[in-house]
Parts: C-alpha cells; structure tokens; sequence
C-alpha cells in the first residue's frame, strides 16, 4: 500500500495541472462554440470545446517541458503554434477563416495551460472567467457600442486622459502656503469623482431614456444630482401628470449622492467611513422609506419616459472647475487647521455643500488621513454638508417643480434636515 501511495502521488502532481488545464481550456471552448453557432446558425468546424482543451492541454504540456528540459521549450513552441495558426488563416476560405478572437483567445487558452502548470493557477482561473465573460457578450457589447454616439466618445478618451495621461505627470507635491496645494492629490479626487459620475452617464447612455424614472434617478444621482433635480422638476412643471415619476426619481439620485460620497470618503479614509456610516444611514432614512412609497404608487405608469438631459460630469471645463473648488477647499481647510481655526471648518463645510459636496468630503478625508483633522471634525462637516446640499436641493424643486413634486420633495428634505441635525446632537 505504501507502495502504491508513493507512486499515486507523483502521478497526481502531474495530472492535476493537465486536469485543470483541460477544464478551463473546454470550458472556454464551449462559450467560443456556443457564440459562434448563435452567430452563424451551424457547427463550428474546428474552434470549439475539443480545439481550446487541446490548446490548453498543449500549453501545460509545454510549461512541463520547458522545467523538465530547458526554458527554451516554452518559446519555441509558442512560435511554431503561431506560424501554424498563420499558414491556417493564410490557405483558408476568406468565409472560413477564423477571425482575430479566435486567434487571440487560442493563443490565450495556450498561456492558461502554462499558469496552470506553473503554480498560478488562480492567476488562470481569472484569466478564463474573464475571457468567458467577454466571448459571451459579443451581441449586448455590439448592441451598447451602437448607442454610442461621436461626442460620447470624445468624452470617454477625455476620461482616458483625465486618468492615464493628466494624473502620472502632474507632481505629487505641496506648492503655495501651508504647502496646501498638491496637484497630484487634487487631481486624484477630480480622478475619482469623474469616475462614479461617469458610471452613471454611461448608465444612462446604454439602457436609453425608455429605461423607467428609477432607474434614471438611481444612475442620474450617480452622474450628478443636482442636474437630475433640475431637470426632473422642470419636467414635472412641464407634465404634471408626471409629477409622481419626477418625484420618485428625484429622491432617489437624492439618496444615490448620499451613497456615492460614502463611497469616495470610504475610498480615501476607511476610518472616517466607520464614523460617519451611521450618521449618513440616518440622512438616507426619510428618502429611502418615501422613495420605496413612490415606487409602490408609481407602478401603474410603466410607459412614462424620463428626461434625457442628464449631463456628462466628464467635460474638461467640470474637472477643471472641480479641480479647482476642491483645491481652494483643501487650502481653506489646511489654514483652519494651521491657524488652529478648527471651529472654521463646519461652516466652510455648510457653504461647500451648498456647491458641490464631493468637493468638501473628499477634502476632510483626505485631511483625516493626513491627520489634519480630527475624525469627529471630519463626520461633522460630512453632516453639514449634506444638510446644507438637501436645503440648496429643497430650494430647486420648490422653485421649479409642479406643486406635487414641490411639497412631497421639500418633505423629504425638511425630514432629511432635522435627521442630519439629530445625527449631530448624538454624536
């Protein structure tokens, strides 16, 4: 028996890798076979689920070879594999040739065989799930690329710029007094800030106006909630047999704006989240318990269409305005505190909520983490801020709304104000 152990184990330490390989290599297949059958209606002739197991065995077979008998096995094969699969590409039918996918995912599924064989199998368990995911997306990735339109484009390579290209160059540095201007820091929060926003834009932009007033609040809080107040309570003036609709959408991108600064401060200072997630859940309170009301009561119009007007936060002139009002925040802070003016900040954090309150909440977690600012300082501001935004908020709707959006919204806010001035005095 002992014998027979000892010679089982070598042999699973071999077979285990090819097993793995196997698995990952037909599972991409069959997603790759599947994809194509859906998209040419008959049976693929050589890349499916028996092609990429092999693909994937060969690769780990290779990685093997390469420890067994040099490094040189691995590159030598992989060049061979690639002239065959150009000479393949080269003699076959313009209608039967196999297209760029699959000669990427080919050459992948090999590399997936090799991470297997070389410890990293975790490495190759991820590779696959994602190569899966985007094999199996042709047509909805085809279908949201179509919606897209010339100037969303534009925005998206100033996204590309605004993170790749502007944020690696500025100097991570402090300049001016106090040293309170670091570019590389006010830029990162520009950073962030446009990329929740522009999660929501591209929300909106894929599922289309038709996508219900929930949905565009939910994604217009996102982009901007101040924009979709606006624009929803000038739809409501507009249509006041939508006014229920507007209101619903308006609580919520509300309520979203709420979640989003959570995330950001989260992103920045973990430690100032743990404080002020409690707090924040009391403002969510009174919108989340009228917003899941308005649902129930706004069921029995499906066919209504929000407004499409929700802007891009992405354009240059948005971050260089944000750059800007989060940098003179950052030195008026830094000031306060350097002066030891520290009561200074609660009402500068009023005034900026009034504004923007990204702005105001990514300045005290960034000072939190600096240790510029007490924690408890921090979760004040936060508060006020937010206060402050739902005042500004209320004030929208009351002087642009329908009468039906005016009072249900100036409800919310009003039961939002004293639920933040309740999470003050508890504090």
């Amino acid at each position: 028996m002992a014998h027979l152990s000892a010679i089982g184990s070598p042999l699973q330490q071999v077979a285990g890798p090819f097993i793995i390989s196997a698995g990952l290599g037909a599972l991409i297949g069959l997603v790759r076979q599947w994809a194509w059958q859906q998209e040419h209606a008959q049976e693929a002739e050589y890349a499916g689920v028996r092609t990429f197991t092999i693909w994937a065995v060969l690769g780990c077979a290779t990685a093997l070879m390469s420890e067994r008998f040099g490094v040189a096995v691995l590159p030598v094969a992989l060049a061979g594999l690639c002239l065959y699969l150009i000479a393949a590409r080269v003699r076959s039918q313009p209608e039967k040739a196999e297209g760029y996918t699959t000669f990427a995912v080919m050459m992948e599924t090999f590399f997936l065989g090799a991470l297997v064989q070389i410890g990293e199998r975790s490495v190759a368990v991820m590779l696959a799930a994602g190569t899966m995911v985007l094999l199996g997306s042709k047509r909805p990735i085809s279908r949201w690329t179509r919606k897209f339109t010339s100037s969303d484009m534009f925005n998206v390579l100033q996204f590309v710029a605004i993170t790749g290209v502007v944020l690696p160059l500025v100097p991570n540095k402090g300049y001016g007094p106090f040293a309170a201007l670091n570019p590389y820091d006010t830029w990162l929060m520009v950073v962030i800030m446009a990329g929740v926003g522009f999660a929501g834009y591209v929300l909106v932009r894929l599922f289309g106006p038709q996508a219900g007033f929930a949905l565009a609040g939910l994604v217009g809080g996102l982009a901007s909630s101040t924009a979709t107040t606006l624009s929803f309570s000038r739809r409501s003036r507009e249509t006041p047999d939508l006014s229920p609709l507007c209101t619903l959408a308006v609580i919520l991108a509300c309520d979203v704006m709420l979640v989003r600064v959570a995330v950001m401060v989260g992103t920045i200072s973990p430690e100032l989240l743990g404080k002020a997630a409690a707090p924040l859940a009391i403002l969510l309170a009174p919108g989340t318990l009228l917003a899941a009301w308005g649902w129930w009561h706004t069921r029995k119009h499906p066919g209504a269409s929000p407004p499409s007007e929700i802007p891009n936060p992405l354009g240059l002139f948005t971050a260089i305005r944000f750059a800007a009002l989060y940098a003179l925040i950052k030195f008026l802070v830094k000031a306060a505190v350097e002066l030891q003016w520290t009561t200074a900040i609660l009402p500068l954090a009023a005034l900026s909520g009034l504004t923007d309150m990204d702005a105001i909440a990514l300045t005290l977690a960034r000072s939190v983490t600096e240790h510029a600012v007490p924690v408890p300082v921090a979760v004040q501001g936060i508060i006020i801020a937010a206060i402050s935004n739902s005042v500004l908020k209320g004030v929208l709707a009351a002087s642009l709304g329908s009468p039906a959006l005016r009072w249900k919204v100036l409800a919310v806010m009003a039961l939002t104000t004293v639920a933040g001035g309740a999470a003050l005095i508890f504090l």
